[in-house]
């Protein structure tokens, strides 16, 4: 197999010794790693097109990666598989500021793209997921990741205008308008939607090489708060309310639990002290005058107020900037995106949580039962929640930090892990980014022409069943 492989990369992004793919062989989380056979580098589709067509003749499997954040072995190659790492293929091809997208390739990050606008002066601005700087914003994107702009544009698959894929066997082809010559990639209509294909399956229909990723305007004001709440009703709420008034940029909702780890507190208390605040909301508002500013700020402590009146207890909201003058910790949430050394190095290694989308009318009551679940498994409760596409739906993720080398430990994050998404299920919630292990639990749940219409594509996409095996394996 290295032979030919270096026939297509050249012997500098191809590796095959042990030592060398050690360091592929897992993620974060508590699940098992696999060895790859082989790792290589391509730089372009025609690179990737070759390495497809060479999988296909020798029955090699291949697993895309770029970062490798997106937990849950999502990026783990299959038993004898070629891990094709992505992250040389990161240009940024085009910027188009009047029509407000960008084509990127796949090793693009977050902070890559942010640059490139702050640098050639655009009023534009993405979304950032609350995950480090080096992550790829092609990958969250296709996994239906979410970011701090979901409130007012949905998860990011709804942000794709078209993309380039490779297919199975070694074709290629273009989505959206994209793919009528001489139209440019400004939408994903109205030709039929081809781009659903290949979002949340996790490359197992095709290889994505480039993405028409849309940007947003950027204003020139804005101000982040932080509000303490006491109780989960009240705080969603508050959520519930403001989603409807349309004021707002972002609202993050995150149990206290995760403030304290934010914080630099590695491992708080399962059990919440009494007194303490249960919960707090980050809002972030932009406007263009300081006038419009004021006036939703007003609309922000009007929504309080009421609550207030109705028996709930907030704190005054606080700026960002007087956070950090008391903590300087919390300059790392001043401006997204940023490290997340709390999540990412603790000293154990290990890192999981159970992601879901769904209705904000059950957070309160669902993030309660989850709450109560994490802390019988002996975890501190940490949530963070967020509303989507204007409150139709939203985020509830729970995640735990833990010792990766402690067999009790991982033993008991999976413990935790399969309790917390039956509750979230019974609740009405749905797991995305959803690894192998929660996808045969949920199979039997999933409407069966649903599931038969998702091995049709993935057989027709992938007909050598070649692409990232063992994911949406039904």
């Amino acid at each position: 197999m290295r032979s030919k492989l270096v026939e297509i990369f050249g012997a500098e992004r191809v590796l095959t010794e042990p030592d060398e793919l050690h360091e592929f062989h897992d993620d974060y989380t508590e699940l098992d790693g696999q060895e790859p056979a082989a790792v290589v580098f391509p730089t372009t589709t025609e690179e990737i097109v070759a390495l497809v067509k060479l999988a296909g003749e020798l029955g090699a499997s291949i697993t895309p990666r770029v970062a490798n954040t997106n937990v849950g072995g999502l990026a783990v190659a299959a038993a004898g598989g070629i891990i094709a790492d992505l992250t040389r293929m990161n240009r940024i091809i085009e910027v188009d500021a009047d029509e407000m997208f960008a084509i990127i390739e796949p090793g693009v990050t977050q902070q890559q793209l942010k640059d490139y606008l702050v640098d050639h002066d655009l009023p534009l601005t993405l979304g950032y997921s609350l995950a480090p700087p080096h992550v790829s914003v092609l990958a969250n994107s296709l996994l239906d990741g979410l970011t701090n702009r979901s409130l007012k544009y949905g998860s990011m698959s709804q942000w794709i205008s078209g993309l380039e894929v490779v297919l199975g066997d070694g074709s290629t082809l273009l989505t959206g308008s994209w793919s009528i010559r001489g139209i440019g990639p400004f939408a994903r209509a109205p030709m039929p939607d081809l781009t659903g294909m290949f979002t949340s399956f996790q490359g197992t229909t095709g290889i994505v090489t480039k993405l028409v990723f849309q940007l947003w305007p950027k204003h020139p004001i804005e101000q982040r708060l932080f509000i303490l709440g006491y109780t989960a009703q009240g705080v969603f709420k508050v959520v519930q309310k403001l989603c409807r008034l349309e004021i707002c940029e972002d609202i993050g909702g995150l149990s206290w639990p995760s403030g304290k780890m934010m914080m630099g507190v590695q491992h708080p208390n399962p059990v919440p002290d009494p007194d303490e605040p249960k919960w707090f909301l980050y809002v972030d508002l932009a406007a263009e005058r300081d006038e419009e500013l004021a006036y939703k700020v007003g609309l922000l402590n009007e929504v309080l107020d009421e609550q207030r009146a109705a028996g709930e207890r907030f704190e005054e909201p606080l700026d960002i900037n007087m956070l950090i003058k008391v903590n300087p910790a919390m300059g790392a949430f001043a401006e997204f995106p940023t490290e997340l050394e709390f999540l990412t190095d603790h000293g154990g290694g290990g890192l999981s949580w159970m992601g879901t989308y769904g209705p904000l009318s059950r957070f309160a009551a669902t993030s309660d039962v989850c709450c109560e679940l994490m802390v019988k498994h002996g975890f501190a409760p940490a949530i963070v929640s967020r509303p989507m596409r204007g409150g139709h739906f939203g985020v509830l993720r729970f995640l735990v930090t833990f010792d990766k080398s402690s067999p009790e430990e991982v033993e008991k994050v999976r413990a935790v892990m399969r309790d917390l998404l039956e509750a979230v299920t019974e609740a009405g919630f749905a797991m995305y980014k959803t690894p192998a292990w929660a996808l045969d639990w949920l199979k039997d749940r999933i409407d069966p022409g649903a599931l038969e219409m998702i091995r049709r594509v993935k057989a027709l996409t992938d007909p050598k069943g070649i692409l990232n095996p063992g994911k949406w394996d039904l």
